[in-house]
């Protein structure tokens, strides 16, 4: 279907803008909580790394970050959570403020302990 141009002249009918594509944006760590098929990747650093043996690993999915923390405790004992204590944490970049609050799908958690000099 065709409307007038300014010319009076037959034109292509007005269309509305595309709508967006993609998936939405994520600010910090809102979003969908993570599917249980969909792991999480956990990354330590520094006095976490040395007390869990390890700098990566995955995670069963569909939790909170005070979920998964009892978990990485069950995992590797008494040294590691010491550290989860006074640690700080990342998900997927941007500090977690709510630790109850459910994980998105696939995120990645850092684990930042306290760090010394400057």
């Amino acid at each position: 279907m065709t409307e007038p141009t300014r010319s009076g002249h037959p034109g292509p009918a007005a269309q509305a803008p595309p709508a967006p594509t993609g998936p939405p944006a994520r600010a910090g760590h809102a979003g969908p909580p993570a599917a249980a098929g969909t792991p999480l990747t956990v990354r330590y650093f520094a006095g976490a790394r040395a007390a869990a043996g390890r700098s990566e690993e995955t995670a069963s999915a569909g939790r909170s970050l005070d979920e998964l923390l009892e978990e990485l405790t069950e995992r590797h004992g008494e040294r590691l959570a010491d550290v989860l204590t006074v640690a700080s944490f990342l998900v997927d970049g941007v500090t977690c403020h709510d630790r109850r609050a459910p994980l998105p799908t696939g995120a990645t958690i850092d684990v930042l302990p306290p760090f010394a000099g400057g």
